[in-house]
């Protein structure tokens, strides 16, 4: 993985932790890397800590950075993440 799109990612991350008013992490192990970019999966970090899902976050839906662009591409958690990947491959996601 890059390390410019590790920082986007982060400081994506970061934003995410403002508006939250909760401490997120990446988790790097679930990344997914693709030809055209990195699919991040985060969490609360206590819930990542404790697997108490009194600390499980809704929303968190994974966020693909491009390489060539560094654009942010926010998938969805409504359907499987196999759904958005294939979509965005597809030119169908993000719904214009």
């Amino acid at each position: 993985m890059q390390k410019q799109i590790i920082k986007i990612a982060e400081k994506h991350i970061k934003e995410l932790e403002i508006q939250a008013k909760v401490e997120l992490i990446i988790g790097y192990e679930e990344t997914i890397i693709k030809p055209y970019g990195s699919i991040f999966f985060y969490t609360s970090k206590k819930f990542a800590k404790t697997e108490d899902f009194k600390y499980a976050i809704a929303g968190n839906a994974p966020f693909l950075v491009e390489n060539e662009s560094g654009k942010i591409i926010s998938f969805g958690t409504s359907e499987s993440d196999e759904y958005y990947i294939e979509e965005y491959e597809a030119g169908r996601w993000p719904v214009k």
